[in-house]
Formats: structure tokens, C-alpha cells, sequence
């Protein structure tokens, strides 16, 4: 029978017993020396090879993108040194008298870019004012005002009409919009506002007009897309908040909305120039190509992209070849500034909206 003395005697050698987890480990039960970790033991993967105290596979990608990067940066001035190398007979000859110069003869050898330089700003920025409104207006109904079921159908519409080659868009120019163009829009607006030198002239359909209005087409779904993929992006607390205040959808957008999503609506308007800039195909379907500047937008005009295209196959003396280069060389110069002037504007809209000055 147990006694309550060896009843305590029991419970103070069970409290004097250390835990388990303190517990040494027997000779018999302890893990052999060889599946007992050391710290010499090599980690997973010890087996790769190694160069340097890195792998050998780090190595290579590191070297491999670091290639690939150097190759893209590369790109550009080596364009620029073979552009530049092309143009030298012509610099030495006109200097800076091929900006200014609006001749244009290969027979005679004299060659100005004004003309050309003319053409391009103008329909850029023709097209800039006919697509910023409309694009904008697609972005803002798509990511605010539509119905999701709409959304995605319209949205993969808009996307769209950017996969459209712009020769298609050319041959659309000449056999439609042309046509409508001479015998519907140009004779009304010389009717109604011949007084003004914007719209002076003969209703051809070719013309500056017609190169503006194409090109708008062509860049309203590369401002509408990254513009609805900007404001998309503003978090919705925002628009609760001014909901929650009593704001209309309307002032919703205006407030709480376009503020956060202007500068992302800034670069997406100067892609969309970019795209205008460059374009060759539809705007020389449609211009006219005659090298004169003039301020009429019924009057046909060139571009430097179009001339290049035009007349590169043609240059049957050096000099020629070198002009073209030229014009090739102030294309990409502009698009350059165009591109540093988009990343100094969304910064500086970045700025003032995070600063709170936005409004």
C-alpha cells in the first residue's frame, strides 16, 4: 500500500527531473557521427558549378542581359553615327541652310527641308487635335461609364483598329475618305470660312487635311488604350470618396479621377505624336506630295518620312542620297526631343501630383 510519504517522495523527483527537451541523449540512442550534421556540411545545390563564389549560371544570365541591355543602348547612336556619316556631303554643302531652304530639285542639286519639316508638324499636330478629344472620351467611357458587359467587346475594338496596317488605312484614305473629303467637307468649309488661310484654295481631297484626319484615325487606339489602362489603375477608394461626398459620376472623373491619372494621359498623348511623326504609308497615299509650304489645309504637302520613302529608290547621285540622309537624320532627331519632352512632362505632372498641387 502506498503511503502519502512515498506519494510526496514521488512528486519531488518528478519536479526535480529535467524536461525532455533537455534530456542528453544515451550512447545508444545518439545519431552516429556520420548522419550528424556538421557545419562543414555543403547546402542543396552544392554539386553546381561555381566561378568566382557565384554560379556559373548566374554568370552567364548576368552577362547575357547585361548584353542584351548594352545592344539596346547601343542601337540608337549607332543609327545616329551611320545617319550622320551618311549626311556629311550634304551638311558640308547647305549647313544650316538645309533647315531653312524650301527648294527641293535633284536636277539641280539644291535641297531644302523646310517643306518637309512643315508637313510633319502640321499633320502631327492636326492629328494631335482631332484624336486627344475623341480618344479621351473612349478611355473614360470604357473605364468609368460602360457597362462591364460592353467593356471588354469595345475595349478589344478599339485595340483593334491599332493592328490595322496603314497601308489599309492608305487605300481607305484614297477611295473613301478622299472622295468625301473634295465633294462634301472641303467645299463647305471653303464656302463658309474661305476667309480665313486655313482654308483657302482648291477642294482636291489630297492634301494636308487628308493626312491629318488619317492619322488621327490611326493614333485615337494608342492614346484610348493606355489612356483607359491609366485611369483604370487610380484606386477606387478615390472614387468612393468623392461618391461618398456627394459628387455626381461626373465630378467623380473631374475630381477624383483625371488629377491622379494626368500624368500616365500626358505620355500616352505624346506615344500617340510619336506614332503621327513617323507614319509614312497612309500619309503618303493621301498628302499630295508637292515640297511647298503653304497655309492652306487644302493644299497638298510632303513629309520627311514620305519623302524618304518616295524618293530614296530615285537618288541616282550622291548628294541626292546624302539629302535624304539628312532629312532621315532631323526625323529621328525630332522624334529623340519628342521622347525626352514626354519624360520631362510626365514627370513634372508626376510631381505636382504627388505634391498635392494637382487639381
Amino acid at each position: 500500500m502506498t503511503t502519502r510519504a512515498d506519494t510526496q517522495a514521488a512528486e519531488e523527483a518528478a519536479n526535480e527531473a529535467p524536461p525532455a527537451g533537455d534530456s542528453t541523449p544515451s550512447g545508444d540512442s545518439a545519431p552516429s557521427g556520420d548522419s550528424a550534421p556538421s557545419g562543414d556540411s555543403a547546402p542543396a545545390g552544392a554539386g553546381d558549378i561555381k566561378l568566382g563564389g557565384a554560379h556559373l549560371g548566374d554568370k552567364v544570365f548576368k552577362i547575357g542581359t547585361g548584353a542584351f541591355g548594352a545592344l539596346v543602348l547601343a542601337l540608337p547612336f549607332v543609327m545616329i553615327v551611320m545617319l550622320y556619316a551618311a549626311s556629311r556631303p550634304a551638311i558640308a554643302k547647305f549647313g544650316f541652310g538645309f533647315l531653312t531652304g524650301t527648294s527641293w530639285d535633284p536636277v539641280r542639286e539644291d535641297f531644302g527641308a523646310l517643306p518637309f519639316i512643315w508637313g510633319t508638324v502640321v499633320s502631327s499636330l492636326i492629328a494631335l487635335l482631332l484624336a486627344v478629344p475623341v480618344s479621351l472620351g473612349v478611355a473614360i467611357f470604357l473605364s468609368e461609364l460602360c457597362p462591364l458587359k460592353l467593356r471588354r467587346p469595345l475595349g478589344f475594338l478599339v485595340e483593334l483598329l491599332a493592328a490595322i496596317p496603314s497601308v489599309v488605312y492608305g487605300f481607305w484614305g484614297i477611295f473613301v475618305m478622299v472622295p468625301w473629303l473634295r465633294e462634301t467637307v472641303e467645299p463647305a468649309l471653303v464656302k463658309w470660312f474661305g476667309f480665313l488661310p486655313l482654308f483657302r484654295g482648291q477642294p482636291l481631297g489630297f492634301g494636308m487635311l487628308a493626312a491629318g484626319l488619317v492619322l488621327a484615325i490611326m493614333i485615337v487606339p494608342t492614346i484610348a488604350s493606355i489612356s483607359r489602362e491609366v485611369l483604370r489603375a487610380v484606386p477606387d477608394t478615390q472614387r468612393e470618396a468623392a461618391q461618398g461626398l456627394g459628387a455626381t459620376p461626373w465630378d467623380t472623373i473631374r475630381v477624383a479621377v483625371l488629377p491622379s491619372a494626368r500624368s500616365g494621359i500626358v505620355g500616352a498623348i505624346i506615344l500617340g505624336l510619336n506614332r503621327a511623326l513617323g507614319e509614312t504609308m497612309a500619309v503618303t497615299m493621301v498628302i499630295g506630295n508637292r515640297p511647298k509650304i503653304s497655309t492652306s489645309l487644302l493644299d497638298p504637302a510632303y513629309t520627311m518620312a514620305s519623302v524618304i520613302a518616295n524618293e530614296f529608290t530615285e537618288a541616282d547621285k550622291d548628294i541626292y542620297v546624302s539629302a535624304l540622309s539628312q532629312i532621315g537624320l532631323l526625323l529621328f532627331a525630332v522624334a529623340l526631343i519628342m521622347n525626352l519632352v514626354a519624360r520631362w512632362l510626365v514627370a513634372s505632372v508626376r510631381r505636382r501630383t504627388v505634391g498635392g498641387k494637382a487639381t
